[in-house]
Formats: structure tokens, sequence, C-alpha cells
């Protein structure tokens, strides 16, 4: 639903209200400047009168004189006004970047499944800057034109007041134009400012799924489909450029032509005697400041417009609300946190299926130091479990607690503080491997992260890579392999140190021996934690304490591997699905 301008207006003056200081020293320059503009126009007055008319090179010299030092006093009030309306843009639009980035970056993970990362960015960026443009450079414009078109009517009312009439005529035919073109350029402003949030997001995702683009021959018809888009963003575009030359053209139409018309009844009354040349030039140049203004104006109150729909954007991030917060008064773990996990009766649907639980009336103990690992088809909801242990979601019913407390009445800051989790597909931040592997705790020093890295057993490839642990990984950790991004991404874990592990399959990307060498470090770092962990092998559960199978969402069996082939069909046949006779022996072998 788009908000009023003045509702716009008054949540974006919050952002100026810090900085009243700058705006006094600015709107003392502006007010100053005009004020020296519209005085050079007497000394135009006195130059003609005084000393072409009358012949005088005295009254022409001191008026010349006074000229250039009006000029002078001109260019610094010019030189404060532009520096601190710069200042005051640019600082205005730091402050909004930062106060949108730092909200989304707490919103519910759920609120990115229907927003796309692309258009986030462009309204972080895009939006913000032409933001900037106004505040910096657009509103002094208009700002400084109100002053003179005011300045100069009551100049013109004191110089010749028929002249004037003449002016004032024009002021309501100017006005319809700017209201009625304005409200259409600003909504075709925000449709402008969505389209090309579009095709941000459409190249974003292009570049970093690049080599599946190239793997499947798909650049024809991305470049269509991109194509496509920026058409459509042109267009939209093309009709807001034609709402604006209408405006302009409309409003210095009618501006100009009564100037016409002035000049001509000026001209008459100067042939008649009626008033002096210096008089009508002075007339005619207040005539030129006020019909410039009201065009500069009308210019202007286009990119406002534009500025608005940007701001309007901008005000949806900040005001996204956030379905996971603390509570007013959250509780904290008053003794030793021991990690005690509990699911009771846990329903859970995903907002975008809500007639399908994810999760089905789940009830499961952990106790503090045991690990349990998640076992079922792809859709049973495992990982989902991940992300409510998390709290990334809060579940339609049951309760989730550690420690006894449920993890609704906790901080999720604090709730987060005490798990840390190994994803099948680790993610990897642009950054050099320090920052990487120090994700996991930013105060870590050197050693400690060295330590961390050769309990992962990533110490040893890392110290290859050309500078280091100083290696640049590139985006998304495109420099490294699968299994050197899971080996970092255990090696952060092992740094954070924390009491509850959650481990989606975490050596799946590694080689037999790196795998070997990785799951020995688990079992150290899993040694005394409570540990979930998904496993999609069968063959990596072996050495967990109990194995629970879910099934569509709903937990269907408890218990050991050899357990559970007796009792559970379903585990049993994704066992002889995954191991031959020799295997399944094996494993019945290691297991007690």
């Amino acid at each position: 639903m788009q908000q009023s301008s003045s509702t716009i207006l008054r949540k974006s003056l919050a952002f100026l209200t810090p900085y009243t200081k700058q705006i006094v020293i600015a709107s003392i320059a502006l007010v100053f400047t005009a004020g020296l503009t519209l005085g050079l126009v007497q000394y135009v007055r006195v130059i003609v009168d005084k000393g072409f008319v009358a012949g005088s090179t005295e009254s022409l010299n001191g008026a010349i004189l006074g000229f250039v030092i009006v000029a002078l006093l001109q260019a610094a009030g010019t030189f404060a006004r532009f520096y601190w309306v710069s200042w005051l843009g640019e600082r205005v639009t730091a402050d909004i970047r930062k106060a949108v980035y730092s909200h989304i970056i707490d919103l519910h993970p759920g609120y990115f499944e229907d927003n796309l990362s692309g258009e986030i960015q462009s309204r972080i960026t895009t939006d913000t800057t032409l933001i900037q443009s106004v505040v910096g450079s657009s509103a002094s414009i208009a700002l400084r034109n109100l002053l003179m078109m005011v300045g100069g009517t009551i100049f013109l009312f004191i110089t010749n007041p028929k002249l004037t009439s003449v002016v004032l005529i024009c002021i309501p035919l100017v006005i319809g134009p700017i209201l009625y073109f304005g409200r259409k350029v600003r909504k075709l402003s925000r449709s402008s400012q969505d389209e090309i949030a579009n095709v941000g997001a459409y190249v974003g995702e292009s570049i970093q799924q690049i080599k599946t683009v190239q793997a499947y021959n798909h650049q024809g018809h991305d470049d269509a489909q991109f194509s496509r888009h920026v058409e459509t963003a042109f267009k939209v575009a093309l009709n807001r450029i034609l709402m604006r030359s209408f405006l302009i053209t409309v409003v210095m139409t009618l501006v100009f032509g009564a100037l016409a018309v002035m000049i001509w009844v000026g001209g008459q009354d100067v042939i008649n005697g009626v008033m002096s040349a210096g008089e009508l030039t002075a007339f005619v140049a207040y005539a030129v400041l006020v019909a410039s203004a009201v065009g500069a104006i009308s210019q202007v109150i286009s990119e406002l417009q534009r500025a608005a729909g940007a701001m309007e954007r901008l005000m949806e991030l900040l005001e996204a609300e956030n379905e996971i917060v603390a509570p007013a008064n959250p509780r904290h773990f008053e003794a030793e946190f021991k990690g005690t996990l509990e699911l009771k009766d846990l329903t859970f649907s995903y907002p975008s299926r809500p007639d399908t639980p994810a999760l089905n009336s789940i009830s499961l103990l952990v106790k503090p130091g045991e690990s349990v690992a998640l076992v079922g088809p792809s859709g049973a909801g495992k990982s989902t479990l991940f992300d409510l242990v998390l709290r990334f979601y809060d579940p339609q019913s049951g309760s989730l607690s550690l420690d006894g407390i449920n993890i609704r009445e906790l901080d999720p800051k604090e709730l987060r503080r005490h798990i840390a989790i190994v994803s099948q597909q680790p993610t990897m931040f642009t950054g050099n491997v320090w920052e990487n592997i120090r994700y996991g705790r930013p105060d870590a020093s050197d050693a400690e992260v060295r330590a961390a890295a050769e309990s992962a057993f990533a110490n040893e490839f890392i110290e290859k890579l050309p500078q280091g642990y100083d290696s640049y990984l590139g985006e998304s950790g495109i420099r490294v392999s699968g299994g050197q991004k899971q080996r970092i991404a255990i090696a952060r874990a092992i740094l954070k140190d924390p009491e509850i592990l959650l481990l989606d399959e975490a050596t799946s990307a590694l080689d037999a021996e790196s795998e070997r060498k990785v799951q020995l470090a688990l079992e150290k770092l899993m040694k005394n934690r409570t540990s979930l962990v998904i496993a999609h092998r069968l063959g990596t559960v072996k050495n967990v304490d109990r194995i629970a199978v879910l099934e569509l969402g709903h937990l269907i069996a408890q218990g050991s591997h050899a357990e559970l082939m007796k009792t559970c069909e379903l585990y049993a046949n994704l066992a002889n699905l995954q191991f031959n006779d020799s295997a399944v022996s094996d494993i019945k072998q290691a297991l007690p």
C-alpha cells in the first residue's frame, strides 16, 4: 500500500534530526546566497540607470565594485552551501543504509523466502544512492529556487506591482500540472525502482550459479530472459521520463509565456516614460529569476517524487516485522549450561505450506553429552528440526526446551551462543581463511584459529594455499574445493566450542582419507557434547548413542542400528539400499 508523501517525509525527517547544526549552517548559507543573487539585480539596475543612462563614470565604478564584492560573497556562500548540503546527503544515506542493514540482518529467515536477496540489495544500494542525490543536491536546489521564487516575487511587487500581476496569473496554472504529473511520476518511479531491482536480482543469481548456467548451456535462454527484464525496466522508465517531460514542458511554456507578455507590457511603459530602463531591466531580471526558479522546481519535483518512491521501498524494509524476537524479560541459564534438549509434541508447518506439517507431534529427549542421529528419506523433516532448534522459526504447537527452559523465553542470541552448526553445503564468506574460521568466534587469537584448523585436519591444505591463512577464498569460497570448505566449516565449529552440535552430514563432501581424519576430529569434538547428526549415509551413524527415524514429519522409531534393523522396516530398507551384505555385516560388528 502506497504511503502518503507527508508520512514518508515525517519518517525521513527522523534521519535528519540528529544533524540540526549542519542543517542550520546549510540553511544560513542557502538564504545568504539566495539573498545575494537577488541583491545583484539591484546593482544591475543601478549600473543601467546611473552608469549607462546617466553617463556617470563614478556611479558606474561604485556599482561595479559593489557587484564584484557581492559576487565574491556569493562564491563563499555557495562553497558553504554545497559542502554542508553534500555532507548531509552522504551522512543521511550512510545512516539509512546502516539502519536498513541492521534491521534486515536480524529478520527471521522466513522473511527471505518471500523477498529476493537481489531486490533487498538494490534497495540498500540503488535506492539509497537516489536519496543521497536528492538530499545532497536536489533538495538544496529546490529550497534555493523556492527562496528565489518568493524573494523575486517580492522584489517584483516592489519594482512594479502592475507587471507583477501578469506573473501571478500563472501561479495557479503552474501548480496544477506540478501536482498532477508529480503524483504520476512518483508512482512510475516506484515501479521503475522495482524493475531495476528485478534486473539486479537476475544478474546476481546468474553470476552466483555461473557453473550451472554454463554446464547446461543456458546462456542463450538467460540472456533472453535478462533482455526482457531490461526492456521492461526501460519501458517503465520511459513512461516516467514522458511524465517528467510533460510536466517541464507545460510549466516552462506557461511561465515564459507570461514573461513574454510582461516584457511587452513593460516595454510599452518604458516607451511611454512611465518607468525607467533600469527598472525594466531589474524587473525582467527578477522575472527571469522567478521563471527559472519555477522551472527548476518543476524538474526537482520529479526528483523528489522519485526519492519518495525509493524512501517508501526502504521504509518497507525498516518496518518489516521480525517474527522471531527476544521476550521483554528473557530468561537466562542460571546454572552451568548442560545441553539437555527436549521436544514435546512439536508440530510445525512452513508459512508457504501451512496445510502440510513438516514436523508432526514429535517428542524427543536428548540428554547432555548424548549424540542422536536423525535418519529418514528426503522431506522427512530432519533439516526443519535443526531450524527449530536454532529458532529460525517457531512451531505452531508444542515446545522445544534447553535445560528445561522453553527457547521462546530466551533471547535468540543467547540460545545460539551455545550452538554450532556444520551444514552439508557449508557457507563460505568473501574474505580469507582467518576470517572464515574466526566467524565462529571473532575474538579468537591466531593460535586458536590454527589449533581449530589442525583439529579439523584443515591446516595441511591451508598451508599449501598461495598465501596460507591469508589466502582469499573468493565469493562463496569458489577458490577451494567442497571438501576443503567442509573442513574450514568444521574448524569454525571447533573454534566456537559449543555445548550443542548440529551436524548435517558434515563429512559428505570429503574423500575417504579426509573423511576418516575429520570423522576422528568430529568424534573428539562430539565427546561430552549434545549432538544432533543428520545422517544421509547410514555408515556414519555407527558411533552415535541413538538413532531417530523420521518419515513425513513423524518420529516413527528410535534405537540402535541393530534394534532398528529388526523393528523398523523403513530403516531396514534404507540400510539395505545403501549397503551390500558385507558392509552391513561390518557395521553390525562395529556396533555394540
